[in-house]
């Protein structure tokens, strides 16, 4: 736990996690786990300047590449970095090469003075068909995000190890983004490593058991996902196109952070 104490400003680096799929706010615009942590952070201090440069579909690489060194040039005193699922959904996956890309962000942020914060990528293959042959991916990659952290100074929360996290009623229709109840989750795990008053454990607490589904709606469950979110997904990575084409950051600049109750 880092302690309480006072930020000036966050920047929040990372990919469609981190922008805030799928958890739309009052606005229609997606919000997210690091809205949603700025918001608790205000709250507590009276007050916080944040800015989110996350794009979805980047990978590690490109999140270096294009994302830190404008947070850099923002002089943060608290950033996040999250990064490296779209690496590990990739038909190629270099495990060293995306370890090195998220170190050297966790790194570069420290060395400039910011307190960095990050978190193990949770686990969304038991609820997508087919695809357990990610796993053992998923699980070497969090590994290095670990020892990672360990040698950079990087505040690590350990989402993946939380035995609730592939609970599929903290994921979204598609599978592979949290719901507003699974990023609300992440922000309580984030801010209680940050050591604000008011948040405790309780964001492991699991969710109440829910009867096992009839194997029909199983079934149908997965056609319609299939339809409606892997296979367009798939045929974009034919076409070598991301969600992200063309999109800009939502907040690519520092702007004050209205405190607010959560």
């Amino acid at each position: 736990m880092a302690g309480t104490r006072r930020w000036n400003r966050y920047v929040a680096l990372g990919d469609s996690s981190t922008e805030g799929l799928d958890d739309p706010g009052p606005d229609g615009n997606y919000r997210g786990w690091a809205d949603r942590l700025a918001e608790h952070i205000a709250a507590h201090q009276g007050g916080l300047e944040y800015a989110n440069l996350a794009i979805r579909g980047r990978t590690a690489a490109r999140i270096r590449h294009e994302q830190l060194p404008v947070a850099l040039s923002l002089k943060p005193d608290l950033a996040t970095v999250l990064g490296g699922m779209n690496d590990v959904l990739s038909p190629v996956f270099d495990l060293d090469e995306v370890a090195a890309d998220v170190e050297a962000m966790f790194a570069e942020l420290a060395g400039a003075g910011a307190t960095v914060l990050s978190f193990t990528l949770p686990d969304p293959t038991p609820n997508l068909p087919f695809t357990s042959w990610l796993q053992p991916r998923l699980a070497a990659l969090n590994d290095r995000l670990r020892e990672a952290a360990a040698r950079t100074g990087t505040i690590m929360v350990d989402i993946a190890a939380f035995a609730g996290a592939s609970d599929p009623r903290l994921w979204s229709d598609d599978r592979l983004h949290g719901n507003s109840e699974g990023h609300a989750r992440v922000a309580h795990a984030l801010a209680q490593a940050l050591g604000l008053p008011g948040f405790d454990d309780s964001w492991r607490d699991p969710l109440p058991a829910a009867p096992e589904p009839d194997l029909v709606t199983v079934l149908r469950s997965d056609v319609s996902w299939a339809y409606e979110h892997a296979l367009p997904w798939l045929w974009r990575g034919i076409r070598r196109r991301s969600l992200g084409d063309g999109r800009s950051p939502k907040r690519p600049v520092p702007e004050p952070v209205s405190p607010t109750v959560r």
